[in-house]
């Protein structure tokens, strides 16, 4: 549909409504130069035929009025739902892990992946042997290009546009309930996808399951 700018904006000013803008970049990817990245197994594609096949994962921050929180997050790939995520005050290990286990303990995977960026969360000794552990092949982009990550980097697009730009958080337990709100209230269960048929990930896996 053709149309001008102008009249686009008069017709949003007429409907109280407003623009939100993208937020400067923050960076949460920090490397550790002696650790040693797995091999890329996913190489851009990141199309799955069945649940837990290959999960995609990364960090982001969350701005509040005490100080910043960090979200990891375990996306599907296949149903775009978020299987996994943990909230923490800082950038450790332990984030990353919270996420994983949170994935794994309901879904058992069996020899899929799990895809991430190389921060020294992901590379470190710990979160490999948990991998190791649950079933689980780690996987890794290249350094700097985010296009390697690019369905976690447009969940996080889509969760700053519907909730972390609209929201000032005054304090970092208001900001846990509304992540928590979102992801669990309305991301997984009623938030449609052009990619599954304008479903729900909840809607189609469960619409898959009885297919099955």
């Amino acid at each position: 549909m053709h149309v001008g700018k102008k009249r686009v904006a008069r017709l949003m000013r007429a409907a109280g409504l407003v623009g939100i803008s993208p937020r400067k970049a923050m960076f949460t990817t920090v490397r550790d130069p002696e650790a040693r990245p797995s091999d890329d197994l996913v190489r851009r594609d990141f199309t799955a035929s069945g649940p837990d096949q290959l999960w995609v994962a990364d960090i982001t921050y969350v701005p509040t009025w005490a100080g910043f929180l960090y979200l990891a997050v375990v996306l599907d790939a296949w149903s775009r739902k978020i299987v996994g995520w943990a909230m923490a005050t800082s950038l450790h290990t332990d984030v990353v892990l919270d996420a994983l286990n949170m994935a794994v303990a309901p879904r058992q995977p069996r020899d899929g992946v799990h895809h991430s960026d190389h921060g020294c969360q992901y590379t470190s000794f710990r979160f490999g042997r948990r991998c190791k552990e649950a079933g689980v092949r780690p996987s890794m982009g290249t350094v700097g290009d985010a296009y390697d990550n690019a369905m976690c980097e447009s969940f996080f697009g889509t969760l700053e546009c519907e909730l972390l730009d609209r929201r000032r958080f005054r304090s970092q337990a208001e900001a846990r309930m509304a992540v928590f709100d979102y992801l669990e209230g309305f991301y997984n269960p009623r938030r449609r996808h052009s990619a599954l048929d304008y479903k729900s990930p909840v809607e189609n896996e469960r619409s898959n399951a009885l297919a099955a």
